[in-house]
């Protein structure tokens, strides 16, 4: 009999296994999917974009002499907020508008055409030099096509900065500069101190960038203090082309702000206003009239002047010249004394001797007498001298002469027992 076979044992179904489904598979995979969604690899630089600075949004100009100043800070924070940490380059726009659309004067509003010109560009690398209190100084010197070339002569400013070559920021806020021909600046500015005050003098300007000058409406006259100097020096004349440089060279020397301290009518001045012994700096400017606008010229040449006092002090009085015959070790001699002096600023005396009465006599101390008294240990005896003395202040004023008063160192005939 045959056996009967029993049930079937249930066959599990064969798969192919892959290693991407399983274990280490499956993280792989997931990995795979990460990055075809875009993420990149552990390590990989994130390239960021360039900073792009804020737009400058205190943009102002001026004109001075002929020359506009430009004055604005510089952005500190990119558009997405990130501080700048590098210099900017800056570029700087000018144009001219056309005629029929000039804008106001000095205006604020954006007046920058669809495509500004770019006039000059500062690079990052000498931005300190033209950095003024923090802010930035840019100074454009108008020449004489600017004025001739527009008739409106209306120039619209705006400025962009830069942290890369990739992109600058945007514009500026745009100013509007109505632009005046003013003359060419005084270059033979003079100053003396005299017994009234410090005279200031100079000629009238004669010409513009493109002409014969018209008359001057006015002048105003400038004074600073000023380090000391050994003696007044007078500095190369500044002009529109080297204005910002030369004022900041001066400033290093200057210990308070150039001030207007008076106008005048006619090419002088003088100031009886300072101190004794200070050191002033004084620039004249010209004013011309145009319509009811006044247009101001550049800084005349620097002068430099140290406010000495020019009055010399009183008269020593009561000189006495006394005879002194030998005492001990002490050859005979003329003794001289006189009157203390009562100058505040006396610095000391001078005594002269001449053997006639009515000359000036020679000057016989080397250094300033610091008491009213002297004595004459070289006159001759027999002779006949006479004598005058002098006062000298701190600044170097020396009084009229003393009365003569002589005196006589007896003979030795004369001497004897």
């Amino acid at each position: 009999m045959k056996k009967r076979p029993g049930p079937l044992a249930p066959t599990r179904p064969r798969t192919s296994r892959s290693p991407l489904t399983t274990g280490c598979g499956a993280v792989l995979v997931f990995a795979c999917a990460l990055l075809a969604g875009g993420c990149a690899s552990p390590g990989e630089p994130v390239e960021r974009k360039p900073p792009v600075p804020q737009p400058v949004g205190d943009l102002g100009a001026v004109q001075s002499g002929n020359t506009v100043v430009l004055t604005f800070a510089l952005p500190t924070e990119a558009v997405d907020h990130r501080p700048l940490e590098h210099p900017l380059s800056i570029e700087i726009y000018r144009d001219f508008p056309s005629a029929g659309g000039t804008p106001p004067a000095n205006s604020a509003m954006p007046l920058a055409p669809a495509h500004p010109t770019v006039h000059a560009t500062i690079p990052a690398a000498v931005i300190d030099n033209y950095t003024d209190h923090g802010r930035i100084r840019y100074a454009d010197s108008l020449r004489p096509e600017d004025f001739t070339q527009h008739p409106d002569r209306v120039a619209v400013y705006i400025v962009r900065t830069r942290a890369s070559l990739k992109k600058e920021s945007a514009d500026s806020n745009a100013v509007a500069v109505h632009i005046y021909l003013a003359p060419e600046p005084i270059d033979d500015l003079h100053a003396e101190v005299t017994h009234s005050g410090i005279q200031i003098t100079w000629t009238p300007p004669r010409q513009t960038p493109i002409g014969p000058a018209p008359s001057i409406a006015l002048y105003r006259v400038y004074r600073a203090e000023s380090q000391p100097a050994p003696e007044p020096v007078r500095p190369a004349p500044v002009t529109s082309a080297n204005a910002s440089a030369a004022s900041e060279k001066e400033e290093g020397k200057l210990t308070s702000p150039l001030l207007k301290i008076g106008e005048a009518g006619t090419t002088s001045y003088l100031d009886t206003q300072f101190d004794l012994g200070k050191t002033y700096v004084y620039t004249v400017r010209s004013i011309l009239e145009n319509g009811g606008d006044q247009v101001e010229s550049a800084d005349s040449n620097p002068v430099v002047v140290l406010a000495r006092d020019l009055s010399p002090p009183a008269t020593p009085q009561g000189l006495l010249v006394v005879y002194a015959p030998t005492q001990d070790a002490v050859p005979s001699h003329l003794e001289l004394s006189w009157g203390i002096s009562s100058e505040t600023d006396l610095a000391g005396y001078n005594v002269y001797r001449s053997e006639r009465g009515g000359l000036p006599g020679t000057r016989l101390n080397m250094e300033l007498l610091l008491t009213p008294a002297f004595r004459d240990m070289n006159a001759l005896p027999g002779r006949d001298y006479f004598y005058n003395v002098t006062a000298v202040d701190r600044s170097g004023n020396e009084s009229p002469a003393s009365a003569a008063v002589s005196g006589t160192v007896p003979a030795e005939s004369q001497t004897a027992p």
